[in-house]
């Protein structure tokens, strides 16, 4: 059998322009999935976050993993080795240090929100039996989520973009974007948003560590699970857990409020400390 013949050279403008196409087209799939799933299964509770949740996580899942195949793959000739899913052998190991790297800026954010910034945790109903079944239950609705963004943001338009303007540039680019997708949650800020485009930063590091892909999922759903399970709000999105209630002190610019840790500087150092860990990481693989 002949080998695909490689995609012949981008210009800067195409490769913008078809990562704008994946975008815009992974979306609209993921919204019209999303929608056709609250029509049409039986059982759906619109007023549900979880129920909403699982839903656009599987129509994220189709509509970006459709729009990989299909133009990533098929139409610009993009191999699995340069989107970063191969080798498999990898993705366990990549997934489970990627949870590590996550969940310890995380930890280390909460923790510096109790040292410094007058945090705490009051005691709530339920127990431990509860609290580690709704941990586990929680951390389980994030992952397909975590899964849909780092297609979104670490996928074809990433790939292409750093194929023509390098991997930095590519990087704060989609990071930015990454950043403008949370500008509608729960009590946003400023320093939030500019906290969430370094963990795109971070999470693009990831992506270029070993494991790929599953690296970058890992310490996704590692940042988002920690700050769950401490019962503070991700992303300004509240994940109630019982037996504990995270209070987050203050001042807002250093603990974040209740748009969660990210919203402070607390969130700024983990993340800027985690970003140096995968970098450093990733630039071992490329020099191996």
């Amino acid at each position: 059998m002949s080998e695909v013949p490689p995609a012949p050279p981008l210009s800067g403008a195409r490769a913008v322009g078809w990562a704008v196409v994946y975008l815009a087209t992974g979306f609209v799939l993921m919204l019209v999935f999303a929608g056709l799933g609250v029509r049409f299964i039986p059982g759906v509770d619109r007023s549900n976050m979880a129920h909403l949740i699982l839903l656009q996580s599987a129509g994220g899942l189709l509509g970006f993993g459709g729009v990989t195949w299909a133009l990533g793959v098929r139409g610009l000739k993009l191999s699995l080795g340069e989107l970063r899913y191969l080798p498999l052998a990898g993705a366990a190991p990549g997934f489970g240090l990627g949870l590590l790297l996550g969940a310890a800026p995380a930890a280390f954010a909460i923790g510096l929100s109790l040292a410094a910034g007058g945090a705490s945790f009051q005691p709530d109903a339920g127990s431990t039996g509860d609290y580690l079944r709704s941990v586990a239950f929680t951390t389980l609705l994030l992952a397909p989520a975590a899964l849909v963004e780092e297609l979104m943001f670490r996928g074809v338009g990433q790939v292409l973009l750093a194929r023509v303007f390098g991997r930095v540039p590519a990087v704060l680019a989609l990071s930015g974007v990454f950043a403008l997708a949370h500008v509608l949650n729960p009590n946003s800020t400023a320093l939030g948003l500019v906290n969430i485009a370094l963990a795109g930063v971070f999470l693009g590091a990831a992506f270029y560590a070993p494991g790929g892909i599953w690296t970058a999922w890992g310490a996704h759903l590692g940042w988002n699970a920690t700050l769950a399970a401490m019962d503070a709000p991700v992303s300004g999105l509240p994940f109630p857990i019982p037996l504990i209630d995270y209070q987050p002190g203050g001042p807002l610019w250093l603990t974040g409020g209740t748009f969660g840790p990210e919203g402070g500087l607390v969130a700024t150092a983990g993340i800027v400390l985690a970003t140096a860990a995968a970098w450093r990481w990733g630039r071992k693989e490329q020099l191996a």
